[in-house]
């Protein structure tokens, strides 16, 4: 078999192949032997007919049409390997010579993976939340633990924003009642803004005893309604002091005030840090798809997109819920679920094109052992050897895709240890910190960050 590769436009290529008559007939001779167990003729065993008895019952031509069938494919595949095509449709196949006899011949014109540029990757710059804990933040927590004990007393005065005030409310609409609005002795915290818009302005000022009579409309509806509101009562939430004695009585372990205040700032650093450590991978590859300056192709997305879409009806059913019903309880219908998941199938189609091309401009390459370790994590999640993935992996010559992965897994281990990260005020941060580096040993690696959402 002989093959060349012309180019063409639009990221495509043409493979042009070239199979000599005495090389397709071992194929034809292939096809008399599938034949061969499906015709029965009298004398001989299901699939023993030899081929001269067969080429004389029904010829040459089903033959030749099966080994076509057969052939063509595994020639395809050679030739793809051969000439490294990086194939992300089904190639077009127009057979130019030996359909009814003689050499055979063909043209494959391939759809492949275009080759980006992404100048600029080595400066990108992200922002991810403060990782300084400041007083205020500090005296948040504080205080709605105060709030939590704290206790309702009756206020003799109008009711006041962050008061909890007692209602009857009725609400109807063209003299019928509104479902889910006609209820009594319900205490509500004034400021919650859960009625409508301007509810809790209706409140402020009322004092206990006073009916109130407006128009509004509710959240979660188009239409307005006449509501008729009375306060039965207006309480104020009374918080107990914080000292050294409450925080023993009430905290557990902690025994002091300055204690307790350094715990707080302790916990929120850890979930500041976590929150950034979440958020840097995703928001460096949102940044470098952001310099990939071609549209996605349509092929490489459909992909994506039927991954994402099966990935979701599988996680569906494992709950028991129709996918009807999910759009039914999320708002949704199918057309704007997939106009949803194009979107993101579209950004993690320009990731993996921008992380293959910074793999290359920084000539990572996928080595031996680098492939043995991913062989070996991989056996450990399908409980296998590694040496059985490895094998499975050349059969379906997927090795090159497996290669492509480590490369671009190295390509944003690069781009992590080069971003430049700064908080909402332009404030430096520093790297290594988040990557969980220390400056004594900055060749830790970060497997404590989570992966990006929608990476490749």
């Amino acid at each position: 078999m002989n093959s060349t590769l012309e180019p063409l436009e639009g990221n495509k290529v043409k493979l042009s192949v070239s199979v000599d008559e005495a090389e397709f007939d071992r194929d034809i001779d292939q096809a008399f032997r599938k034949i061969a167990r499906e015709v029965r003729l009298p004398g001989f065993r299901a699939g023993k007919a030899p081929r001269r008895v067969l080429e004389a019952r029904i010829g040459v031509a089903p033959a030749r049409e099966q080994a076509l069938r057969d052939s063509i494919p595994q020639y395809l595949a050679k030739a793809v390997r051969d000439h490294d095509v990086d194939l992300i449709a089904t190639p077009d196949i127009e057979l130019t010579t030996g359909q009814e006899d003689g050499p055979v011949e063909f043209d494959a014109t391939c759809e492949v993976r275009p080759e980006v540029s992404v100048p600029g990757y080595g400066g990108i710059r992200v922002e991810l939340p403060s990782l300084s804990v400041a007083g205020a933040d500090i005296e948040e927590v504080v205080d709605a633990e105060r709030k939590r004990h704290g206790r309702l007393v009756d206020a003799d005065r109008p009711a006041a924003d962050g008061d909890h005030v007692t209602l009857d409310i009725s609400a109807s609409r063209d003299g019928e009642d509104v479902v889910g609005l006609n209820t009594d002795d319900w205490t509500y915290e004034i400021g919650q803004g859960w009625v409508a818009d301007d509810f809790d302005e209706q409140l402020v000022g009322a004092s206990a005893g006073d009916e109130l009579t407006f128009t509004t409309t509710p959240k979660g509806t188009d239409e307005p309604a006449d509501f008729n509101v009375t306060v039965t009562r207006v309480q104020s939430l009374e918080l107990p002091e914080v000292d050294d004695e409450w925080v023993a009585e009430h905290l557990g372990e902690l025994e002091t005030v300055e204690a307790w205040r350094a715990q707080i700032e302790e916990r929120l650093a850890s979930m500041r840090l976590d929150q950034a450590r979440r958020m840097l991978a995703s928001r460096t590859l949102e940044s470098l798809a952001g310099l990939v300056d071609i549209e996605p192709p349509e092929a490489l997305v459909q992909s994506d997109l039927q991954r994402r879409v099966d990935g979701m009806m599988r996680q569906l059913q494992a709950s028991g819920i129709e996918l009807e019903q999910w759009l039914s309880a999320t708002g949704q219908d199918t057309a704007s679920f997939l106009a949803s998941m194009k979107e993101q199938s579209e950004q993690s189609v320009k990731v993996d094109l921008a992380l293959r091309a910074v793999a290359g401009a920084e000539s990572f390459d996928a080595e031996p052992a680098d492939l043995d370790a991913e062989y070996a994590r991989l056996a450990t999640q399908l409980r296998q050897s590694p040496s059985s993935v490895r094998k499975a992996y050349e059969r379906n010559d997927a090795v090159p895709e497996l290669a492509a992965e480590v490369r671009k897994s190295k390509a944003l281990d690069w781009l992590l240890h080069h971003v430049e990260v700064v908080d909402p005020d332009g404030t430096p941060i520093d790297r290594d910190v988040v990557l969980g580096h220390t400056h004594d040993d900055v060749d830790d690696d970060h497997d404590d960050l989570d992966p990006p959402e929608g990476s490749p």
